[in-house]
């Protein structure tokens, strides 16, 4: 099966939703991975009484109970923003500003009759 080519972007529009949220679903499933490993290695640690097993315990116990609040907080984070964006136009006094053009309302109505 043949892969689409993406398409080259050539505005500063931000990816789609459906982008973001692959993104983020991908991440997660990466981060909880990791967790089920911390456990796994962590049950096997203790299973064989390994060498160093006061270290490496904390270290799983860690990545079981902090890897997953992260990944909640980083899946539900937004987008940041490009550093690309122009920046705001500098501020103009009020003397400064263009005035608008004056606008009759009695020419207007007489015109539509």
């Amino acid at each position: 099966m043949r892969r689409k080519a993406r398409p080259v972007l050539i505005t500063n529009a931000e990816e789609s939703q459906d982008d973001q949220l692959r993104y983020r679903e991908v991440r997660y499933l990466l981060m909880m991975s990791f967790r089920a490993v911390c456990l796994v290695a962590a049950a096997v640690l203790a299973a064989a009484h390994a060498p160093l097993l006061w270290l490496w315990i904390p270290i799983c116990l860690f990545g079981m109970l902090a890897v997953p609040w992260l990944a909640v907080i980083l899946a539900n984070d937004r987008p940041r923003r490009r550093r690309t964006d122009p920046p705001p136009p500098p501020h103009q006094p009020v003397d400064e500003l263009p005035t608008p053009l004056a606008i009759d309302p009695v020419r207007i109505i007489d015109a539509d009759q």
